[in-house]
């Protein structure tokens, strides 16, 4: 779930009159907790210095907020070494007027995985590890599949999405919550067959930043938990920050995360496992998100002058490793469609507009953010929200670029509301087709007692279909909230429908029979193309174990 191209959702006009007035701006005014400001004297004087917001970047927030129907968002611009704005928009929850200020937490999701790629950076430093040392030199007991990727697999291999596993590849034994731990699920990865060769092909993946944090811990002696509070939030300032996705149910002042489940848009609960934490389980604000850009912009240096890395670290974590091939895109994109795209340690990297663009997403249920930095510039942005409308994100960063560039006015608003309708109308029309192909007068070939029975997948384990009145009941038994009835689609094919209707990943459930009538295999996949790609339901193979 963690991903770095989140869906986009459109909620027009669903918050008519609850965005409201922006919280006071945070300009290290608290002498508790002020910001240190590099001076802009001695800047390249080549390049113009701005030093201040946007003037029209309130209205335009405003306007996206309400547009995409985004309840809170808290928004951060440097330049320079200097916090422009650290914000909040809006309010923490709908139906309470609590406000989102600059010190409100949201879930940054996979923008923690440069968190990690920069701890494992430090590490290089201190000569503990090396980007091109073995992972099974540090970590002997780690398989993948194929051993020839076990062998060779190095740790800068963990983070760049070049291993050869699918899109999302074992996010099911995670994601939702599961009662595997950490280590098992790293444990798990040597049954997950690879979807192409060892780096021929970028495909995101979240499990692999997971045994990076394993990393992390056995050369370092602490948990990456541990290590990222201490050595890394603790040093640049980021007091307000937290490193677990549990830390999303202890309240304070942090921002709810809402979506739009069976239509209306409202609160969910937040995901709280910690066992991929070092993927994406940072709760941060735009305070301290202003703190981290100036530091990663600076290129490790830290407020004082003494360093967090290096800049040949920085280098590291912001060169292409994995080439990203070149899409057409939107026709609403083409004045920004990039000359070249890729992903380095941590960090997505492209150009806008001339300029190179080192950015990231994350994307958690009811929370997704942006960060983006201009390096040339020294100008970074970030935009954390409580919904999950990529859209959102998106028009704010390039209406922010696009000032500072003065480039031509664009209406990126408009531009992203006509595409997250295409995108929708999109998902539908595949819907109507899946249910117009339906053939609702065929019958299954068994008595549904016959589909009962446990089955069991190589790499995520059982799951239990059994009779439940007169119909079938569905059970992932490490996922506790992936639990629903079966009910009948068509021949041998049913659709898991889940009891947690936040999930919105219903599932059709194929079984094959062999010829003597007994199931030789079931498949699954989301029937919904909006389905978040970590429901990998189609990486499944469940086999009726043999004694049943």
């Amino acid at each position: 779930m963690l991903n770095h191209s989140w869906r986009l959702r459109l909620v027009t006009g669903v918050l008519a009159g609850l965005v409201t007035a922006p919280a006071a701006v945070v300009l290290g005014s608290d002498p508790g907790r002020s910001f240190t400001h590099r001076s802009a004297q001695g800047s390249d004087p080549g390049r113009s210095i701005t030093h201040r917001a946007p003037a029209d970047i309130d209205e335009w927030i405003l306007r996206a907020m309400k547009t995409f129907g985004v309840p809170g968002l808290a928004l951060t611009i440097v330049e320079d070494g200097q916090v422009l704005l650290a914000k909040g928009y809006g309010v923490r929850k709908l139906g309470d007027g609590a406000p989102v200020d600059a010190r409100t937490l949201f879930g940054i999701a996979s923008n923690t995985k440069a968190f990690t790629a920069t701890a494992l950076g430090m590490l290089v430093e201190e000569g503990k590890i090396r980007w091109d040392g073995r992972v099974i030199d540090y970590l002997p007991w780690f398989q993948m599949y194929d051993p020839y990727v076990t062998r060779e697999m190095t740790v800068r291999d963990l983070l760049v999405h070049r291993s050869g596993l699918g899109l999302g590849a074992g996010d099911l034994l995670w994601w939702p919550a599961s009662t595997y731990d950490r280590h098992e699920i790293a444990r798990r990865l040597r049954y997950i067959p690879l979807a192409t060769s060892f780096r021929s092909a970028y495909a995101y993946d979240n499990v692999l930043y997971l045994v990076a944090g394993e990393v992390i811990e056995a050369v370092s002696g602490q948990s990456w938990e541990d290590f990222v509070s201490s050595r890394i939030l603790a040093k640049v300032g980021m007091r307000s920050s937290n490193v677990r996705h549990s830390a999303a149910r202890q309240g304070g002042n942090i921002a709810t995360p809402h979506a739009s489940v069976d239509g209306r848009l409202r609160p969910i609960a937040p995901f709280d496992s910690d066992n991929t934490n070092p993927a994406g389980g940072i709760n941060s604000c735009a305070e301290d998100m202003a703190r981290w850009l100036i530091v990663q912009l600076a290129e490790g240096q830290l407020p004082g002058g003494s360093r967090l890395f290096s800049p040949a670290t920085s280098r590291q974590l912001m060169t292409i490793v994995t080439p990203i091939p070149l899409a057409e895109g939107p026709a609403e994109l083409r004045d920004v469609r990039p000359n070249f795209n890729g992903y380095g340690l941590g960090f997505g990297l492209r150009d806008y507009r001339g300029k190179k663009l080192v950015s990231h997403t994350g994307g958690l249920p009811g929370y997704v953010s942006k960060v983006a930095m201009l390096p040339e510039l020294k100008l970074g942005v970030s935009v954390l929200t409580n919904q999950e409308s990529g859209a959102v994100y998106d028009s704010i960063v390039n209406h922010v670029f696009d000032s500072y560039l003065q480039a031509p006015q664009t209406d990126w608003i408009a531009a992203y509301e006509a595409i997250a309708r295409r995108a929708g109308q999109s998902s539908e029309n595949v819907e109507k087709q899946t249910a117009t192909a339906r053939d609702p007068a065929s019958k299954p070939s068994l008595p549904l007692s016959k589909y009962a029975g446990t089955y069991r997948d190589a790499w995520y384990g059982d799951v239990t279909i059994s009779s439940a009145g007169n119909g079938l009941a569905i059970q992932f038994e490490k996922t506790p909230s992936l639990g629903g009835t079966l009910e009948h689609w068509q021949h041998d094919t049913f659709v898991a429908r889940w009891k947690d209707r936040e999930l919105r990943a219903d599932a059709f459930v194929a079984f094959s029979l062999n010829p003597d009538g007994t199931i030789d295999r079931v498949l699954m996949r989301a029937v919904s193309p909006e389905t978040d790609f970590s429901f990998d339901f189609q990486d499944l193979m469940l086999k009726p174990l043999k004694n049943q």
